[in-house]
């Protein structure tokens, strides 16, 4: 029966957990219910989704903040009051956005991500327990919850796909249905469970929750920490062997060198209270060793910004290069009982990047449209608050203007810029308005392009007798090939191939055989040669090429078209309008 007492010490550990974090439970239970409605519906309402769950991340930390610094319920009360309200401001600046940008949903993830490590260290904070205690017990009692949770949800799937199969067939929203109630709901509520109140908690109890287990210690000590030395070692040889020149421009080294120094804190952290040689050694040497690269690297970043500018990924590079250096020194001085002053300055730096002025995206939309406009006044290209199209930008300029011009435009940022023309499209616009196609690297060039016009585009047809819908690809053989006749006012009208080598006409010709308009397709593809491979799509009003005369008008609509720039090949689907004049 010692099954049945734990089942049932758990039953009582997820009702107290309700019981202690009665707002968390609601909001948790409120974006259980909105995820649920945009499952059945298929209408997804992510601001509200994000409230709820932003307002369950609050509330925790409020609840911890009480019961670690007050006593009285009113002030219980004030904390959660605080935290309904704050996750309403929260609502009603996202609400009027048309959709969640990046900015938007960078700024919600900080600070997550800032109430996480506020949830861990403030339980802790000027007390006996030490935040290594804590993180472990938040460690441990995550991959417990995500465990169990899965194991449910593994459990219960096979239950419904067992159901379906065998007695009646069940909607395919049952497993989303389940997966919400339980990664959700339950889940979080498990993991809260496992949390122990420590100002009412036994010192034992305490030290129980954060026993690191013999699988994970020797996971830790005899496995991660030589897997990282071994990898420290190759990033010194690498530091040292291209210190002079690769090191400075590879760009690429920059997420592998964050990942390294948020692997080592966080390693660190774990393993301060293991006592073996692996790792007192390791709690010696490594945050010594974790200054100069990272010191290397951040210097890296600000060389970079000369040319590039800021953009918000670059300042939390630097912000977080800053960040690991302090904790590196913090770490190689102060004892192990003081790793809390770490999360403190985590919830401080994650504050600075997401409260203006000095928050990442001010800071990079500002550096952004200072480089545009540094670089189209060295042109000559900024006049009378306009620009001025220049095909002689070196490449090198090129590129910096298409990746700000680029940037900006993913951001969101483009509209707020006066000299830029209104409603600016950057795949569609950019020519015209800068002088010269976007730069592609090296090699980019050359990429395939494949594009479709946006669906449900409406086509105006008014005024054309006839409509067609043909391929576009390479004949074998030159000459002519009729497409389609047709009669209008008793006459008969054709329209026409006309193939030599590679190029492709249109042409409409009367009773006669008299030519009354010719379209030469390789526009289409001269059109599209240059655009971007990943562009995908093209609006109504791209897809449209016309050519008129005083006797027939030929209007063109690209529905897809391909071209394979290596091999020499092009084809499209199109639309073909014909008016009779």
């Amino acid at each position: 029966m010692n099954w049945l007492k734990k089942f049932k010490d758990r039953l009582t550990g997820l009702t107290d957990a309700i019981s202690r974090f009665p707002l968390t439970t609601l909001f948790l239970l409120a974006a259980a219910v909105v995820n649920a409605y945009s499952i059945s519906t298929e209408k997804a309402d992510t601001k509200l989704l994000l409230t709820f769950i932003l307002g369950a991340f609050l509330s925790a930390v409020a609840q911890v903040s009480y019961e670690r610094f007050f006593s009285k319920y009113s002030s219980r009360l004030a904390l959660m009051g605080a935290a309904i309200i704050l996750t309403g401001g929260y609502y009603l600046i996202v609400r009027p956005a048309p959709n969640l940008s990046t900015e938007i949903e960078i700024r919600t993830v900080v600070a997550m991500f800032a109430l996480l490590w506020a949830f861990i260290w403030v339980p802790v904070a000027k007390s006996n327990t030490s935040f290594d205690k804590s993180f472990m017990i938040t460690f441990k009692s995550f991959f417990i919850s995500l465990f169990f949770s899965s194991i449910i949800y593994g459990g219960i799937s096979i239950i419904l796909v067992a159901f379906n199969e065998l007695i009646f067939k069940i909607e395919y929203t049952a497993y989303p249905h389940t997966a919400n109630l339980i990664f959700i709901l339950f889940a979080p509520l498990y993991f809260l469970s496992l949390i122990p109140d420590y100002s009412r908690a036994k010192d034992d109890t305490v030290d129980q929750a954060a026993h690191c287990p013999t699988f994970l210690r020797i996971l830790l000590s005899y496995i991660f920490i030589p897997l990282v030395a071994m990898f420290t070692l190759i990033l010194v040889l690498y530091i040292f062997k291209n210190i002079t020149g690769a090191f400075w421009d590879d760009n690429l080294l920059e997420p592998m060198l964050v990942s390294y120094a948020i692997t080592v804190i966080l390693l660190y952290i774990l393993v301060s209270e293991l006592e073996n040689k692996f790792t007192v050694l390791f709690r010696k040497v490594f945050p010594k060793v974790l200054i100069p690269i990272v010191l290397f690297q951040v210097a890296s970043s600000v060389i970079s910004l000369n040319e590039s500018g800021v953009t918000h990924t670059r300042y939390y590079v630097i912000l977080f290069g800053v960040f690991a250096i302090i904790a590196g020194v913090l770490l190689s001085f102060l004892p192990v009982r003081k790793n809390g002053i770490l999360a403190a300055l985590l919830i401080i730096f994650s504050a600075i990047s997401i409260v203006p002025p000095v928050d990442a995206f001010t800071i990079s939309r500002n550096s952004q449209v200072a480089t545009l406009e540094d670089e189209l006044l060295k042109y000559d290209m900024l006049e009378n608050n306009k620009i001025k199209p220049n095909d002689s930008v070196s490449e090198k300029d090129r590129k910096i203007i298409t990746n700000t011009v680029q940037y900006l435009d993913r951001m969101g940022y483009t509209k707020e810029i006066a000299w830029l023309p209104r409603n600016f499209d950057v795949y569609k616009d950019f020519y015209d308005t800068f002088g010269f196609h976007e730069y592609q690297e090296s090699g980019d060039e050359n990429q395939p392009v494949y594009l479709t016009m946006e669906p449900s585009m409406p086509i105006n047809i008014e005024g054309f007798d006839r409509f067609i819908q043909m391929d576009l690809y390479p004949f074998d053989n030159d000459g002519k090939q009729k497409i389609n006749d047709f009669e209008k006012a008793g006459k008969t009208y054709t329209l026409v191939t006309d193939t030599k080598g590679k190029r492709i006409d249109l042409k409409l010709v009367g009773e006669d055989s008299q030519e009354l308009i010719r379209f030469n397709t390789q526009e289409i593809f001269d059109k599209f040669y240059h655009y971007n491979a990943t562009k995908g799509t093209i609006t109504a009003e791209e897809a449209t090429f016309t050519k008129e005369n005083r006797r027939a008008k030929l209007t063109i609509v690209v529905q897809n078209v391909s071209i394979e720039k290596q091999a020499n090949q092009n084809n499209a689907g199109i639309f073909v309008f014909i008016q009779i004049k």
